[in-house]
């Protein structure tokens, strides 16, 4: 696994450099691997107090997002009126571009860190419902039969049936909060913020800092990497019974 990302990692920095070399383009435009090597060792102090404050909203948000979906995807299941009513405002959130609700939630919760977390769950929020509500309700009708058949109550079957069955499908809409995850808590920061990645890059970028503007985007791309391989390895450890197929196992 590390020789596979040590390759990968450097078969990436060998075209970052090819592509530097052939285009002949200006440090101001893209810099060279070294001299963006060089901005995150001389800046390392201040990258990483930026980073420790996205990685806070990325990870607050991330667990909040996943609670109240989880939440969402039961109460959506078991209550019908919230389900005729809920799901359509679900859906129709998220028609709303990111970078509109981002201005909101600055005048409502402030610059502060809270207006990022609360960005980073609204983008998580819709994944993770989705994904469980889908397993939730899909379950094997069989299964659900057998259990009533055996005089199981309603909260039986959810806990002991209908939850382990659409683990898969909450381990999905994980998979893809890891990922967005990052997208929340940087636009917010990039709207309005004193501190943070995304405020790091802004600022960067307006000094013409292009070397220390890549470094503070790499170390983001780095802990997205992290969150989303951490994850996946909880839930194959999690969900151990599910087994993978390809193509060529098929």
């Amino acid at each position: 696994m590390w020789i596979k990302s040590l390759v990968i990692i450097t078969g990436l920095v060998t075209i970052w450099q090819i592509i530097v070399w052939v285009t002949g383009a200006p440090p101001f435009i893209v810099p060279a691997p070294l001299e963006v090597a060089i901005a995150l060792v001389a800046n390392f102090s201040l990258i990483g107090f930026h980073a420790s404050v996205t990685i806070v909203e990325i990870v607050a948000g991330l667990l909040l997002g996943c609670s109240i979906g989880i939440g969402s995807a039961w109460l959506i299941l078991q209550f019908q009126p919230v389900r005729a009513w809920f799901l359509p405002i679900l859906v129709a959130s998220q028609a709303l571009p990111v970078f509109a609700i981002a201005p909101v939630l600055m005048l409502w919760l402030g610059f502060g860190m809270a207006s990022k977390i609360a960005m980073a769950t609204l983008i998580i929020y819709f994944p993770v419902t989705a994904a469980l509500y889908d397993g939730l309700r899909n379950t094997d009708a069989s299964w659900i039969d057998m259990a009533r058949i055996m005089g199981a109550s309603k909260h039986t079957v959810l806990k002991f049936i209908r939850l382990p069955a659409a683990l898969p499908s909450l381990g999905s809409g994980l998979r893809i909060a890891a990922a967005v995850a990052p997208i929340g808590a940087v636009v917010g920061e990039w709207v309005g913020s004193s501190s943070g990645l995304g405020y790091l890059m802004l600022h960067a970028n307006a000094r013409s800092q292009i070397d220390l503007m890549f470094a503070a985007l790499i170390v983001l791309a780095g802990f997205a990497v992290l969150l989303y391989f951490s994850i996946d390895l909880l839930i194959k450890k999690t969900v151990f019974w599910q087994t993978e197929t390809t193509l060529e196992a098929s």
